[in-house]
């Protein structure tokens, strides 16, 4: 009795500081690595995130999240880049340029689906304005999006480039708001309200001290698992079952940062393995689903100069045979985010009066006591 009473006073603390607690906050380690201070991608040095959320009348639910891994000119200094695709219904621009290549030259923005096209004119705009890029003739903008539909007017396509440019300019470095925000804002996850999720994971100096951090707009179904446990089957609350309606919504974007001296090939390595943490919370990549990772290193040593006197780069990176530990950290940082987007989403109404509801965490949190977990 005196454990319920605790967490239930936390709820309400956290609930007035105006975010739910995540599953860390009410005692659920996920994992066996730390996380960063924040438990953020913003925990890499460097990477800053910014949202912004619209919220209006009875019909709008819908946002833009945008990722910067540096702050400084992003396209005259590159960082590396890859992207794994775990089930390709989706819209991600900028894609074949990134795999060519293997590099990063825009800020990375998350929106909905129909809006995409919105997010890459606000892309070419910032970095066609930023000073060093007065010459610059062409230019490869990330955008990756889920399908808010259900909760918001998507055919009204309400996200304008100043939207976007509005998250950019919010970006920040420090906590990051999770749940129904920027891009997270009418997204669905299991049944239950998604939104934004992150987190991150420290190696040991032993394991070289890196940082992983893992940002997430989870709006896919599966069979919700919380440290090994079947919630979703306990709560009655998963795909093909009688009550529930045979519906596939996608997707999961998930973005990957690290500290970690590494190129295109190994992030590629890093970003496959960001999948076994969804798979881990019961995501199946259903064939409706866009799932997608990118996944990006700050290390000053891998960067990539866009103009450069050398013809050659000469760039030290992570040996093969010690990738495992990141491997492991971007497992338990993607299975965490997306946890943390469940729990800090809150209940929404949207257009034509749909309505989710959240993740019933004190429910979550009985099934959890009566599996051993609490």
């Amino acid at each position: 009795m005196i454990a319920r009473i605790i967490i239930l006073a936390l709820f309400l603390s956290m609930l007035l500081a105006g975010q739910p607690p995540t599953p860390r906050d009410l005692g659920l380690v996920i994992g066996i690595l730390k996380p960063g201070p924040n438990n953020a991608i913003t925990d890499v040095v460097g990477v800053r995130v910014g949202h912004c959320t619209l919220i209006r009348g009875d019909h709008i639910r819908t946002g833009v999240t945008a990722i910067l891994p540096h702050g400084g000119n992003l396209f005259q200094e590159k960082v590396p880049a890859a992207v794994f695709i775990g089930n390709g219904f989706g819209k991600l621009t900028g894609y074949s340029q990134v795999e060519e290549l293997g590099n990063l030259e825009t800020p990375i923005v998350l929106t909905n689906t129909l809006n995409v096209a919105e997010a890459v004119a606000a892309l070419l705009e910032y970095t066609l304005g930023l000073p060093g890029n007065e010459g610059v003739q062409s230019v490869n903008a990330l955008v990756g999006e889920t399908n808010d539909g259900l909760l918001n007017d998507i055919r009204g396509r309400y996200i304008r480039p100043e939207h976007v440019l509005e998250a950019i300019r919010n970006a920040a470095a420090g906590p990051v708001a999770q749940g129904n925000v920027g891009a997270g804002t009418g997204t669905v996850c299991f049944g239950f309200k998604g939104g934004i999720g992150t987190a991150s994971r420290v190696l040991p100096p032993v394991l070289g001290g890196y940082t992983v951090g893992v940002l997430v707009q989870s709006n896919f179904n599966g069979f919700l698992t919380i440290a090994g446990v079947p919630v979703g089957v306990e709560l009655g609350q998963y795909p093909f079952a009688d009550t529930i309606a045979k519906n596939e919504p996608g997707s999961c974007m998930i973005v990957v940062a690290t500290d970690a001296p590494l190129t295109s090939r190994n992030l590629k390595r890093l970003a496959l393995r960001a999948l076994f943490g969804l798979a881990r919370t019961g995501g199946i990549a259903a064939n409706g689903s866009g799932d997608y990772v990118i996944a990006f290193s700050t290390a000053t040593g891998v960067r990539i100069l866009q103009q450069s006197d050398s013809m050659l780069d000469s760039i030290a990176e992570v040996r093969n045979d010690r990738m495992s530990p990141l491997f492991l950290a971007v497992n338990e940082a993607s299975e965490e985010a997306i946890l943390n987007s469940l729990f800090c989403a809150e209940s929404m109404k949207g257009q034509s009066g749909n309505f989710v509801e959240s993740l019933p965490r004190e429910k979550v949190l009985a099934i959890l006591k009566k599996y051993g977990r609490k």
